[in-house]
């Protein structure tokens, strides 16, 4: 068995996410064996003695079967409708099948903000803390009924990946429709099981697809394949499984396709910077500058920098780019965009004295992997 897969398999704390597809009818509603099935494999997880954090999709698919809707609705009043009847179906269905095992559930429904808005983010840090100190399964999922353009493609798999590193889980498991990962459509007859992946080099001729096959959920393998290479990159094993298989992948994890963690754990900071927190411009820099951030892991001078892009203030997060736009970094910025201007280009010699400083600090910096 690989690496990956004894992570997984010895995990004290893990990270769980389900789609809507692996809950609900085709014709929506939640069917309520199918949520059993999970919650049995979730409860005997937790019952081994792992703390167990589940983010669930299903909120909108739940509430078309009590509304009427025949299937998901594409304006958003009707998706945040749907998600307030919904939400209560889905809540309460899982802390009737939990109570079966004496396990007690606790909801979080996050948005973007708190996760991009750094003190919301330590706030849920803090919050799933004491959940899992008092022995609840936290239950998660985009807050729908608020959200606007969060409701979007994609999201639960990515917040999954992004709560995995908040609570510093020892492993991720997505679950879906599909039972593993394949280097194109398997619908489609010809494509390659793909049961290990070590590193970016396994994944070059992958095709994922970005809708999922029930028509019920929003995803698709394209979502889950992005939030396995965020949870992977910054240290956090996952397991790509179909719902059907959970009992399997919860215990010996030998089932589905395992990535293996390429990158170091970063610090929350860190990890909030690259991946969590939202962008308020950019700066282009140099090669010179681009090969001190990121390869010497420097501080960012105002002598690097080629050009300024957005409206930010000091202690915003920009993103450094090198002279073509590519992202290859992303740090907090020490001046307003407003300042900078008249600064790039220079050396500190040639500055006023209060502007002899980091544009953005080495310890404020992230640098970014670059896949071709």
């Amino acid at each position: 068995m690989s690496q990956a897969r004894q992570s997984v398999a010895a995990a004290k704390r893990i990270v769980v996410k389900v789609g809507s597809s692996s809950l609900t009818t085709a014709i929506g509603g939640l069917d309520p064996s199918r949520l059993d099935a999970l919650v049995d494999a979730l409860a005997a997880r937790s019952k081994a003695g792992s703390q167990v954090v589940l983010v669930s999709s299903g909120a909108i698919a739940a509430g078309l079967a009590p509304l009427g809707i025949g299937k998901r609705p594409k304006d958003l009043a009707t998706q945040q409708a749907a998600a307030s009847v919904g939400q209560l179906e889905l809540v309460h269905a899982y802390a009737t099948s939990f109570a079966r095992y004496d396990l007690t559930v606790g909801q979080l429904l996050l948005t973007a903000d708190d996760v991009v808005r750094r003190s919301h983010y330590r706030n849920a840090q803090r919050t799933f803390s004491r959940l899992l100190a008092l022995g609840v399964v936290p239950v998660v999922n985009e807050n729908d009924t608020v959200a606007t353009d969060e409701i979007r493609f994609g999201d639960n798999d990515r917040l999954a990946a992004l709560v995995a590193h908040l609570i510093g889980a020892d492993a991720l498991v997505l679950l879906s429709d599909v039972d593993a990962l394949y280097d194109g459509d398997p619908r489609r007859g010809g494509a390659r099981r793909i049961t290990e992946v070590a590193d970016e080099s396994d994944l070059a001729d992958v095709i994922a697809g970005t809708t999922g096959a029930s028509g019920v959920g929003t995803g698709g393998m394209a979502s889950k394949l992005a939030a396995a290479r965020l949870a992977s990159s910054a240290g956090v094993p996952v397991l790509l499984a179909s719902a059907a298989d959970a009992a399997t992948a919860l215990s010996a994890a030998d089932v589905g396709t395992a990535f293996a963690a390429t990158g170091s754990r970063l610090s929350a900071r860190r990890f909030w910077l690259a991946h969590a927190a939202d962008s308020a411009g950019s700066l282009k820099l140099d090669d010179g500058a681009v090969a001190a951030v990121v390869t010497r892991r420097r501080s960012l001078l105002a002598a690097g920098i080629a050009d300024v892009a957005g409206d930010f203030d000091a202690g915003d997060v920009v993103d450094l780019t090198d002279l073509t736009g590519r992202v290859v970094a992303r740090g907090v910025v020490a001046f307003d965009a407003v300042e900078l201007p008249a600064m790039i280009g220079r050396s500190s010699a040639h500055l006023a004295p209060e502007q002899r400083r980091e544009v953005v600090h080495a310890d404020d910096l992230v640098p970014l992997p670059h896949r071709t």
